[in-house]
């Protein structure tokens, strides 16, 4: 089912390793070019475009592209019990993990009478993106408006697909599950739009005038969440009209383990995250050939017994997906790092050790009692991570996301007098003397000396 990529005996520096690593096929550049036409739609068209695309692509025309208190009430109001406590307790985990994130302002004297101070200012308005196709994802919800709350965003608004099966109260709106998310963390501007065209949404904003009252959803500074190849694209066509998070392609498990490591439970990890897509990514770093047997073998009758086993072996089976063999655990290290993965779990002796040496990763499970699935509901960390190799460079969502760093430069006559002929000397060496003579025209036209 998984095809096998032997590295013991290789060289595995980082150019080897990129090459050789599996990763899922997406051409995101071609995607830019589909959705380009469907954001110049909805930014000419405004909200009946965006109709007319729920149409094409979800199959729903929705009369109200707003969901309206009321539905958003019910759906809170229609939790299953359990479901309600989950929720919640997810929530409560997120808001404490996230709470230590939030940054203070700092002051710094340079010299007397000269001070920075970086001030930390929340961005004013975001739009959170919740997909909607394979699965239901409330999870995302929380992990989305959790830390955008916390820096203190002033404007949120959620967008996910209407799904064509939804009857009742719910007919022609996202997931009633995504409602009452948003209904439990009290956000109350929710539109029934998804793909690229919830992106060019939250870009360009709109008018509907379907009721007496219009409604208006105003344009957005940044846009965060996951999504599939279209919104991936649509982030990357609108970047710099708005701010992202990341362009998230599809999810990534990579497991570095041992000998030790139970083959039934890096089984079942495999399968969870290949749950999620076909392009779902699923890796086992291991320098134990009968773990790597073993693994097969668990994989076999779990993958059979699974609900998505079409899904999931498709998955397994793809490109993006492989057990990789090598020498010894110091070499599994350098494969996951080259790897970078959304998702490391580390299931070796001594895994917090090892664990403490990884250098790239969205986030990293240690140990057999902390899967990825936890991390995904309830760990109290965030699961929107970066993917394709991003975390070599990029983190995952937080309090910092939605947080912008802003220098105020305070300089009294002495202390600007004091570094004058410095900042006169850099203006020349680099040919700007218009720069030093802002400087110089405030005492005389003379460089203080």
């Amino acid at each position: 089912m998984m095809s096998t990529l032997d590295l013991r005996g290789h060289a595995l520096d980082v150019r080897t390793l990129r090459r050789a690593l599996p990763r899922a096929e997406l051409d995101v550049t071609a995607a830019m070019e589909q959705v380009r036409p469907i954001c110049a739609e909805v930014q000419h068209g405004g909200a009946e475009a965006l109709r007319a695309l729920g149409e094409r692509f979800d199959g729903v025309r929705p009369t109200h592209l707003r969901v309206p208190a009321q539905v958003l009430q019910a759906a809170r109001d229609g939790l299953e019990p359990d479901l309600r406590a989950a929720l919640l307790e997810s929530i409560r985990r997120v808001r404490l993990v996230h709470g230590d994130q939030r940054r203070t302002d700092t002051t710094t004297e340079v010299v007397p009478g000269g001070t920075v101070t970086e001030r930390w200012v929340p961005v004013e308005r975001v739009g959170l993106y919740v997909p909607g196709g394979l699965a239901v994802y409330p999870s995302s919800v929380v992990m989305n408006v959790v830390p955008a709350q916390l820096a203190g965003v002033g404007s949120l608004a959620v967008a996910s697909p209407p799904q064509r099966d939804n009857t009742g109260v719910f007919t022609g709106y996202p997931h009633p599950t995504i409602l009452a998310t948003c209904a439990l963390l009290g956000v109350e501007e929710v539109y029934a739009v998804g793909g690229a065209q919830a992106v060019a949404m939250f870009a360009y904003g709109f008018t509907d005038g379907v009721d007496a009252a219009a409604v208006t959803c105003e344009p957005v500074s940044m846009v965060t969440g996951p999504g599939n190849i279209w919104v991936v694209a649509a982030k990357r066509l609108l970047k710099g009209l708005i701010g992202i998070d990341a362009e998230a392609g599809p999810t990534e498990i990579a497991i570095l383990a041992d000998d030790s490591a139970d083959p039934e439970l890096v089984a079942a990890d495999l399968v969870s995250q290949a749950e999620h897509d076909p392009l779902a990514a699923s890796v086992l770093v291991t320098d134990s050939a009968q773990l790597a047997a073993a693994t097969r073998t668990a994989l076999a009758r779990r993958v059979a017994a699974t609900k998505h086993h079409e899904r999931v072996s498709t998955a397994l089976a793809g490109t993006q997906s492989r057990i990789v063999l090598v020498d010894d655990l110091a070499a599994g290290l350098a494969v996951v790092d080259a790897y970078a993965a959304e998702h490391l779990e580390i299931q070796t002796r001594d895994a917090a050790a090892v664990a403490s040496r990884v250098r790239n990763a969205g986030a990293v499970f240690v140990g057999p009692y902390a899967p990825v699935s936890l991390g995904d509901y309830a760990a109290g960390s965030n699961h929107v991570l970066p993917t394709a190799g991003c975390a070599s460079h990029s983190s995952g969502l937080s309090v910092q996301s939605f947080l912008r760093g802003i220098h105020v430069v305070d300089y009294d006559r002495a202390a600007l007098r004091d570094v004058a002929r410095h900042v006169v000397t850099l203006a020349q060496a680099e040919d700007l003397p218009a720069h030093g003579e802002a400087v110089t025209a405030r005492f005389g036209n003379e460089v203080p000396r």
